[in-house]
C-alpha cells in the first residue's frame, strides 16, 4: 500500500475481514504467511509497538470519560506532556468538528458524534496506519452515508494510510482508493 492509500477489504460476513485486520494489527497471529509492512515482516513486532491505530464497530469509548479524556488517553501512554495533550485534543476535535465538545460525556453525545471522538482518539497519537473495522456499522442509513463522506476528507487531510473492513459497496466505493475483495478467507 502506498503511503495515504485508504485500502477497502470487502466481503460478504464470515469471509475473514476482520481477522485480516486483527492479525495486522497484531491482535491475531497468523496460521500460515507473515504480516509485512513497509519492508519489514511484523508478526514479531507487539501491537503496542506497531504504532497502528485502530477502530473497532462499536467506536470502544470510555463510557466513564468525557470526550476530551477519551482522545487524550492514547496520548497519556505515549507519555506526551499536558500541554502537548491540551493541544493535540483541541487539534483532533477540530478536525472532527467538534469543537466545544471537550467536556461532554459520551454518553451525552449522538452515535455520529461518538464516532467522530472514536475517530480523534485513533488518529490522535499519529498512528502509521489506521486500521477501521466496519466503524460506521451501528449507525443509521443516511448517518451513515453522511459520514462515509465526512470520513475519506478527514483522512485525506492527515494523510494517514488506512485499512478499512467493510461489506457495504456502497461506503467501499466512497471511501476506498482501493478495493480489495475477500470471500471465504482468500483475497479474490
Amino acid at each position: 500500500i502506498d503511503l495515504g492509500v485508504i485500502v477497502c477489504l470487502i466481503g460478504p460476513s464470515g469471509c475473514g475481514k476482520t481477522t485480516v485486520l486483527r492479525m495486522i494489527a497484531g491482535l491475531e497471529t497468523p496460521d500460515a504467511g507473515e504480516v509485512w509492512f513497509v519492508g519489514q515482516n511484523i508478526d514479531p513486532v507487539p501491537p503496542h509497538e506497531r504504532d497502528f491505530g485502530m477502530m473497532f464497530q462499536d467506536f470502544a469509548l470510555f463510557p466513564h470519560k468525557n470526550a476530551a479524556e477519551n482522545i487524550a488517553f492514547g496520548l497519556q501512554m505515549h507519555g506526551q506532556t499536558q500541554a502537548e495533550i491540551d493541544r493535540r485534543v483541541r487539534e483532533m476535535l477540530d478536525l472532527v468538528d467538534l469543537s466545544g465538545y471537550e467536556q461532554r460525556d459520551v454518553s451525552q453525545l449522538s452515535g455520529g458524534e461518538q464516532q467522530r471522538v472514536a475517530l480523534a482518539r485513533s488518529l490522535a497519537p499519529e498512528p502509521r496506519l489506521l486500521l477501521l473495522d466496519e466503524p460506521l456499522w451501528a449507525l443509521d442509513r443516511a448517518l451513515r452515508e453522511r459520514l462515509m463522506i465526512d470520513l475519506r476528507q478527514i483522512l485525506k487531510e492527515v494523510g494517514v494510510t488506512a485499512v478499512y473492513v467493510t461489506h457495504d459497496q456502497t461506503e467501499a466505493f466512497a471511501l476506498g482508493d482501493r478495493i480489495a475483495l475477500m470471500n471465504v478467507g482468500h483475497l479474490e
